[in-house]
């Protein structure tokens, strides 16, 4: 069936007279759109980088779970092998080939050197172990001079805990009895007696350290003076591995052993996305909330045991969780809300006054193509009352025909529908007036 041209035709007047009511509103809020969207925050990188350590450490299996967890919500985690913490914080502070975020070993990290870095939390505690040679009795740290030690390779966080160990002990590091050696080619050293003792920042669960406390000839020392480093190293914990914790059938180890532990925490750049914060920490208290040997449940991840500075963003996930609408909704829809919600005052303030505006506008201008005609009639009716019908009869009733016909071309909402019908039936009463009075003075017309 063929569209009916009067319809279209109405169709297209409606139309118009939408957009001369609505368009300047509507052009107005997009401008409002435009400026507003200047201030919105960008949206979070699909991709991230992070340090973690050697791939026989505990970051890196931790790396793999991060990036396995991120994936989830479409994010992309490069996981980069790194000689440990130290080389951490210089990928975190490198302009050119850095990293995102890493881990990073408890007592490493110096703020003042690095004021562009801030902490997202600690996840666990990161035993230091000392093993030494059974032949070689190690009660005490002062018992390792003139010995040969392994005390971690350039960049590691064991090298630098270490070194502050064994200067508390006036014990130097000058000699060539100090080898820059850690992981397996450590392990390897030692069992070989190619050193006397080895220092390992490590988790109790790493293949280094499970390897030496089932290898006989190796002893591992306990740290009977722990409480005064904890005093001295604000950063260090005293943390006990209980007797046969590690085989209960071997009874390893065969009497508690104090050590003393750092905690491994994250750390980022300080203009990293306030997003992917909230899914890091998310991340983190999947992997560390179940705790460990030296961890309780829900002790870890944690505010406490950092070396920089807490990202407020961090802060306020600790205090409040994860954000309401990360909750709820996928990452990228709670991330878009979230960045948008600075639009709605701004757009508000503006939306309003046109709320209040644009309506009674709308209603002027349907009811000004009324009370147009209504002038037209107005003016007919008072010249009649002023002059003598007779005298014009046939111009009054053509002017009354002709302002009737060009009212049935208005279109007008239906709720204007009743004002329009009340014009149509004063005209009518009009022309029935002066035809009623020529009637009865002329008999007819």
């Amino acid at each position: 069936m063929a569209n009916d041209p009067s319809t279209e035709k109405h169709s297209k007047k409606k139309s118009r007279e939408f957009l001369k009511i609505f368009g300047p509103a509507i052009i107005i809020t997009l401008i409002g759109f435009v400026v507003v969207y200047q201030f919105v925050d960008p949206a979070p990188p699909d991709h991230l980088s992070i340090g973690t350590g050697s791939h026989t450490g505990a970051y890196y299996p931790f790396g793999q779970q991060y990036r396995e967890i991120l994936a989830r919500d479409g994010i992309t985690l490069e996981v980069r092998s790194t000689a440990g913490s130290v080389e951490n914080i210089r990928l975190l502070k490198s302009p050119t080939d850095g990293v995102d975020v890493a881990f990073v070993q408890g007592g490493i990290g110096n703020p003042v050197d690095s004021p562009n870095l801030a902490s997202l939390g600690s996840l666990y505690f990161e035993p230091l172990w000392l093993f030494h040679r059974t032949n070689t009795p190690v009660k005490r740290l002062s018992d390792l001079r003139q010995k040969r030690i392994a005390i971690g390779p350039e960049g590691s966080g064991t090298r630098a805990v270490t070194l502050q160990l064994l200067a508390d002990n006036d014990i130097s590091t000058d000699g060539s009895s100090i080898f820059p050696t850690g992981g397996n080619e450590a392990v390897k050293a030692l069992k070989h007696g190619d050193i006397d003792a080895a220092f390992f920042v490590a988790s109790a669960r790493s293949t280094v350290v499970q390897t030496l406390l089932k290898t006989s000839g190796i002893s591992l020392m306990s740290f009977d003076r722990a409480e005064a480093y904890t005093r001295i190293h604000r950063f260090l914990s005293s943390v006990i591995l209980p007797k046969g914790v590690i085989d209960f059938d071997l009874n390893i180890p065969s009497e508690d052993v104090i050590l003393l532990a750092p905690a491994a925490t994250l750390v980022a750049r300080d203009d990293i996305h306030p997003a992917l914060i909230d899914l890091l920490l998310q991340a983190a208290s999947e992997v560390h909330l179940s705790g460990g040997l030296f961890e309780e449940v829900n002790q870890f991840p944690s505010q406490k045991y950092v070396d920089f500075p807490l990202d407020k963003d961090a802060v306020r996930f600790f205090k409040h969780g994860p954000p309401f609408l990360q909750r709820y909704l996928p990452f990228w829809a709670a991330t878009l809300i979230d960045r948008l919600k600075i639009m709605l005052l701004p757009l508000l303030t503006l939306l309003i006054p046109l709320i209040k505006i644009v309506p009674p506008s709308y209603r002027w201008r349907v009811r000004r193509k009324i009370f147009h005609w209504y002038r037209e009639l107005q003016a007919v009716d008072l010249e009649v009352n002023e002059n003598d019908p007779l005298e014009k009869l046939n111009t009054y009733l053509t002017e009354l025909r002709k302002i009737d016909e060009e009212v049935k071309q208005v279109t007008v909402p239906l709720s204007y529908a009743a004002e329009l019908y009340a014009l149509r039936i004063h005209i009518a009463h009009v022309q029935r007036r002066i035809v009623e009075y020529s009637q009865n003075n002329l008999g007819g017309i």
